[in-house]
């Protein structure tokens, strides 16, 4: 998978961090890319089987190709060669994705709202930091995430917040439009009430609130990584009436391209 391999994979199956690569800065856009198509083969491998040692064997695969990297092996595979020629030694940190993908493999529903804030923290948070290191590049200002646990206190910088903050509520309005194909899946929630899914929503704006009121902590270059995408206000307001009306807020790809379009022009990240 080259570059222009990745881009398409994400064309097609990830549409808003593709917009998101092709406003970033061109010696962002390799390691944006190779991050973010690493991503959807990390959440497309514990899906690949019905069976959940099988499942988790793949991911296994990839934790331990990840460690070759950081090893300084060579790898000759269409997504893991340009992952390395971008990242180097500092792609083994990846793992954490990996890793919060496991339970994924057991097809097992969450156990509540906080068991999917959780998630959504093991998950989107740390791959919204690692994208935010690409965009940082070799600027100061910016901690790099701890790859045992992402923030540590020592790197928890005004920075390292806000970006936390607006990926969990983002992640979780994300998880929250998914759920109805997740609920097929076995991925969704025992309890999918419309009571759940608002205290979800509640938690979600909360965390896009927090946020929005620390921007002023957030360095203009970094804001990429935290665009939102189309249609979070919709979710948000739907998910207290059911899964139901979940299923009919799907941006429109004219809204998609609208949302992005205001980005570039304002670069404003925030709901």
């Amino acid at each position: 998978m080259s570059l222009q391999d990745c881009a398409e994979a994400l064309r097609a199956h990830d549409p808003d961090r593709f917009g998101i690569c092709l406003l970033a800065p061109a010696g962002a856009r390799p390691k944006l890319m190779t991050l973010y198509a690493l991503n959807l083969e990390l959440a497309r491998a514990p899906l690949a089987s019905a069976e959940p040692l099988i499942a988790e064997m793949r991911l296994q695969w990839w934790i331990e190709r990840l460690e070759d990297i950081g090893a300084g092996k060579p790898q000759a595979h269409e997504l893991l060669t340009p992952l390395a020629e971008a990242w180097g030694p500092r792609a083994a940190a990846f793992a954490v994705l990996a890793e919060a993908r496991r339970r994924d493999a057991a097809r097992e529903p969450l156990d509540g709202p906080d068991a999917v804030a959780a998630y959504v923290r093991d998950t989107a948070v740390p791959l919204t930091v690692f994208a935010a290191e690409a965009l940082a590049g070799t600027a100061g200002g910016f901690a790099p995430p701890d790859p045992r646990g992402v923030f540590s206190k020592r790197r928890n910088t005004g920075a390292a917040r806000v970006i936390a903050a607006q990926a969990e509520g983002v992640g979780l309005a994300h998880w929250l439009a998914a759920l109805p194909a997740l609920q097929g899946l076995g991925l969704g929630l025992w309890d999918p009430s419309a009571e759940a899914l608002g205290r979800i929503a509640d938690q979600a704006g909360a965390r896009l609130a927090e946020a929005k009121a620390q921007r002023r902590h957030m360095p203009r270059r970094l804001a990429p990584a935290l665009f939102p995408g189309a249609g979070i206000r919709a979710v948000l307001q739907a998910a207290p009436r059911g899964i139901e009306a979940l299923a009919g807020v799907a941006p429109s790809e004219f809204r998609r391209r609208l949302a992005l379009g205001g980005f570039a022009l304002t670069q404003r990240w925030w709901r």
